[in-house]
């Protein structure tokens, strides 16, 4: 049942490699000359951002105006408070939906395209000029949704991480990453280049990445089913480590258990985002399992 309360539409966006140019170099005529210097023009980079901001402008618009509103950059969003009732609106790649969904407890999410002939669309099929009407679509509760599936990292002290795609388990630096592996009644001692275990939706990312490098033969799971896939990254053979536990499906409910044997430079962190990480010195145990929570997105009206 839709909400009695004036919805809010939460809009998450990222700053344009325009702007990023333009903060780092001060001006714009820096910025030019900075690429010019090696060979590149912000002929493209300024179109681009152009084409942004009108799509931008559209799905403002597109708000209704008795709604409440918020906007918030990818880079503040640890730091944003989402209420349980709000629409979020990811206007950009799909990667911002993914940065995002962490944050949420079964917001719908709507996945806006402003470059088509740039980003894949997966987690942001919509064109900015439908935003209306998907704005209404849910606000009312209608629509259709994909509850796509995420991976929890529990550490042995409390700690807890959640990503959409995958959570990275290894070594701060590309130095070999020490652990014991263990899933189920099996277990071994890895050195390697890390540890990912992917959902559903982070299989056609990272994970299929290294599925299609190593062509193995595992299929790996969709977006709803709720398993897991993990992919030891480069694991070496020696007289204390063994490869024999370097790739395998999850049900859900199983777990993968990761004890590090890392100094000080171990780290967890999801979806790309090394900032926002956990420490896992030495001793530390964490768990990966399919998480409880999933992201609600709204796939057609």
């Amino acid at each position: 049942m839709a909400s009695t309360r004036v919805p809010r539409a939460v809009l998450v966006t990222r700053a344009t490699d325009y702007e990023r140019l333009v903060a780092r170099h001060g001006t714009r005529a820096q910025a030019a000359f900075f690429l010019e210097t090696r060979g590149q023009k912000l002929d493209e980079i300024d179109a681009r951002h152009h084409a942004f901001e009108s799509a931008l402008a559209a799905v403002l618009h597109a708000i209704p105006d008795e709604w409440r509103r918020s906007r918030v950059d990818r880079a503040d969003l640890d730091r944003f408070l989402f209420e349980p009732d709000d629409i979020v609106v990811a206007l950009g790649q799909d990667g911002l939906v993914a940065n995002v969904a962490k944050y949420l407890t079964g917001q719908p999410v709507i996945g806006l395209n402003p470059a088509p002939d740039v980003y894949e669309g997966v987690l942001v099929p919509h064109s900015p000029n439908a935003a209306r009407e998907l704005l209404h679509v849910a606000a009312s509760g209608h629509g259709r949704y994909e509850a796509r599936s995420m991976v929890e990292a529990d550490l042995d002290d409390g700690q807890r991480l959640v990503a959409l795609n995958e959570i990275y388990v290894g070594h701060r630096t590309h130095q070999s990453a020490r652990y014991r592996l263990r899933v189920g009644e099996k277990g071994e001692r890895h050195s390697s280049s890390g540890v990912i275990t992917a959902s559903g939706t982070g299989s056609t990312g990272w994970a299929r990445s290294i599925q299609r490098q190593r062509r193995s033969p595992l299929a790996l799971p969709t977006p709803t089913s709720g398993q897991l896939v993990y992919f030891v990254r480069e694991a070496w053979p020696s007289i204390n480590t063994q490869t024999s536990l370097t790739e395998g499906l999850l049900a859900e409910g199983t777990v993968l258990e990761i004890t590090s044997e890392m100094d000080d430079d171990g780290v967890i962190f999801g979806d790309g985002i090394e900032v926002d990480r956990l420490e896992f010195s030495w001793g530390r145990r964490v768990t990966l399992h399919t998480a409880a929570t999933r992201l609600r997105l709204l796939v057609a009206c």
